[in-house]
């Protein structure tokens, strides 16, 4: 199915089913344990032999000797797989590093071996045996001592240039009567997912099949033929439930490629989870950035100079973490600046997390926004609400589909009560604790991409859907099995989905809050063809044709759906594919965070009491599991104002908060009340389900909230995250 005009109405648009609260229909195999994850698949294949990494212990230079005869040696061990035996190896296009090193060094606890063993703690302690002489080389691990030599660097994939001018920047901020100029930064994140990186690899003759733990399958097989140069037919990846990516399981990892050479070495399926402390320095991680900001105004509050500069790090052949991102489109201004530099560092590597760019970019810009709000002496909201603009500031003329920050804005502050808060900084005091409300724009591109999706219809009626599409903990099975069933005509219990498996139809992936839209297009264009040959097959017009109630009709005759296949199933595939709309119109979703917190006058302890989150992103297919996703996003948004920092050792290069013990994450207790509203809206021009995506809106701009409302509650302006009590404590105002 094409798509490349405004969707007009459709089946989508009964409602019946899709727009529900609907619970998750994978929601009694996850509560009661039965939900097959990667590591936990015992069904699959017999006889499984469990493998354990050994990562490198140093972050650059070489392995001079490795010593395997007392590992070899070991009870249980079945074979160890190095660089050295492992048979011709790539690194995919997509990698940053190699998925196993030696003799070279790329980073601290990059894979160097494999241990095969019978029991996992056979193979545990058979990998501590491995004795391995290192040649150190230096390194370069600290992004502030690197920063001032680092070249402006573009996103190959975006295709944003490395610096970007529009009008005359420098001119402008020259003459604004009103300045800003401020540096902002930003730590490393580790995704801390609950289910770490796991994979079962099993080979029959030259064919592999992975149950791994993975967001986008057709990546996986592409990264997997790349690296060990074998077809992809020859492949098969299988991740029907995720516990969870963030973006740290978009592309194969170590866990993958070394279970699949392990499985060849020992002659037998093979079993490898990643330890909790691989996963900050062996896999990927959101890198640190240094931004600058500039902005000029107008005595009356309009920009007329806005400067966004970052610096952020990562391996060679790396890219930069594309912080000005949102800066191109958020607010208006003639005259603009972007510009992104990128340091080599010897760190491992840098790579997608949660809203990539934005969430970053936003915890500096919002800040920056309310700075410049208070030196024009005007309300925060009233300020963005100023500089919002309907088209593409970089692109006159080109409009956005559907813009509503406004509106997001003012539900908020209507909602939040935004109207009790005072302007004065450490006015207000509940008891012991200085109390302060904050508030941030959001802002995320909605992106497109093909989707496609198999479905069966049987002589029972039921429909099965088919693709490739995973399930992150996102609801993704809940919602296109809604999708299915408004599009047929046919209750929510006569659709059957399976999901993440490779010989399915390729779809979008799980990624980039664009897998929700572009998926259930997709699901939708199989559906519609689906019904065309019902409709045929039954003698109808398939154009007037009415499915609705498990029946298929016109006018006053109407035939079960289930006797279209009584002669045998009906199957039908289509993709959802994408014409040029996304080039006429910038599609994109916005938000507004609103946070109160306070602050504990003696101690200066944070606690946050409330967060709002006002969403426009086109039709919210399911708003409970819609619901939960800005929940969880607010949440990390609150992590990294708070407490997530990857802590980096600038001698050695590495991570050392490499655990939950040290790497913090929210809890219970930090979040005690969160609310979220859905703006009642469709963007036709985004695909048939006039829906966007949510999942990554959530986090932008929340960290910001959090600190503009900690300015608020205290007068201490934070610019470097997270904010703890040794960067506002000692500056907090006097106890009377």
């Amino acid at each position: 199915m094409k798509f490349d005009t405004p969707a007009t109405t459709n089946p989508i648009d009964q409602l019946k089913i899709i727009g529900h609260p609907t619970d998750r229909i994978d929601g009694p195999l996850k509560t009661t344990g039965s939900a097959p994850y990667a590591y936990e698949r015992h069904d699959v294949v017999a006889n499984q032999a469990y493998g354990v990494i050994l990562g490198s212990a140093i972050a650059k230079g070489r392995i001079a000797a490795m010593d395997l005869a007392a590992a070899k040696a070991a009870p249980g061990v079945l074979a160890i797989v190095t660089a050295a035996n492992a048979g011709p190896i790539a690194k995919a296009k997509s990698h940053t590093a190699k998925m196993l090193a030696g003799p070279d060094i790329q980073h601290y606890d990059q894979a160097i071996a494999i241990v095969v063993a019978e029991t996992f703690e056979q193979a545990r302690d058979g990998a501590k045996l491995i004795r391995v002489d290192y040649e150190r080389a230096k390194g370069r691990f600290d992004l502030d001592a690197e920063m001032k030599a680092a070249p402006p660097k573009g996103d190959e994939e975006s295709g944003s240039k490395p610096i970007e001018r529009i009008g005359d920047f420098d001119g402008a901020f020259h003459a604004a009567p009103v300045k800003l100029d401020a540096t902002y930064s930003t730590p490393a994140h580790s995704h801390a997912m609950m289910e770490p990186h796991a994979t079962i690899a099993a080979w029959e003759g030259d064919t592999l099949t992975l149950w791994t733990s993975n967001q986008m399958i057709a990546w996986a097989v592409r990264d997997v033929s790349q690296t060990l140069m074998i077809p992809k037919e020859k492949i098969r990846i299988v991740s029907p439930y995720i516990g969870g990516g963030f973006g740290s399981k978009l592309w194969i990892r170590s866990d993958a490629i070394m279970a699949a050479l392990a499985a060849k070495a020992a002659g037998r399926p093979v079993k490898v989870a990643l330890a909790r402390p691989q996963i900050a320095n062996n896999t990927t991680h959101r890198p640190a950035t240094i931004q600058r900001i500039r902005l000029g105004a107008a005595k009356d509050g309009k920009l007329t100079a806005i400067g966004h500069e970052s610096w952020s790090g990562n391996l060679p052949q790396g890219g930069p973490e594309t912080a000005t991102a949102q800066t191109k489109l958020l607010y208006a201004g003639a005259n603009r600046l972007t510009a992104t530099r990128l340091a080599v560092l010897d760190l491992p590597e840098g790579n997608a997390m949660r809203a990539p760019g934005e969430a970053s970019g936003l915890m500096a810009l919002e800040i920056a926004m309310d700075e410049m709000a208070e030196k024009l002496g005007m309300d925060p909201i009233a300020f963005r609400i100023a500089n919002d603009t309907q088209e593409d500031p970089n692109k006159p003329g080109r409009t956005f589909s559907y813009r509503n920050l406004i509106g997001c804005l003012q539900t908020g502050a209507e909602k939040f009560g935004w109207d009790k808060r005072q302007a004065k900084p450490a006015s207000v005091r509940d008891g012991r604790w200085l109390v302060g409300m904050g508030v941030a724009a959001a802002f995320r591109n909605n992106m497109l991409t093909k989707s496609a999706a198999r479905v069966r219809l049987s002589a029972k009626g039921i429909v099965t859907v088919e693709t490739d599409m995973t399930d992150i903990g996102t609801g993704t099975y809940t919602i296109i099995a809604q999708t299915a069933a408004e599009t047929m005509g046919i209750p929510l219990d006569h659709v059957v989905v399976s999901l993440g498996d490779s010989r399915f139809p390729v779809s979008a992936g799980s990624g980039g809050q664009w897998g929700a839209n572009n998926s259930t297009a997709g699901v939708y264009a199989a559906c519609m063809k689906l019904r065309e040959t019902v409709a045929v097959k039954l003698g109808f017009n398939s154009a007037d044709a009415v499915f609705s109630d498990g029946k298929v009709g016109t006018g006053n005759r109407h035939v079960s759906l289930a006797s279209a296949a009584k002669d045998g199933e009906i199957v039908a595939e289509d993709a959802i594919e994408y014409g040029s709309l996304d080039k006429t119109y910038q599609q994109s979703t916005f938000g507004g965070h609103f946070v109160e917190v306070g602050v504990d006058a003696y101690t200066g302890q944070i606690r946050i009491r409330r967060m709002l989150a006002v969403c426009s992103a086109g039709r919210i297919l399911n708003p409970k599991s819609a619901r939960s996703q800005v929940i969880g996003a607010m949440t990390m948004g609150a992590g990294a104002a708070l407490m997530e920092e990857l802590a980096v050792d600038t001698r050695f290069g590495f991570f050392v908060n490499h655990d939950l013990a040290g790497y913090e994450v929210p809890v219970h207790g930090d979040i005690p009340h969160q609310e979220v509203i859905f703006l009642d809206e469709t963007d036709p021009i985004s695909s048939p389900m006039k829906a966007k995506g949510v999942g990554e809106l959530g986090i932008c701009g929340v960290a910001a909230a959090v600190a503009n409302a900690i300015y608020n509650a205290t007068g201490v302006r934070v610019r470097d995250y997270p904010i703890t009590l040794d960067k506002h404590l000692e500056k907090l105002p006097a106890v009377a």
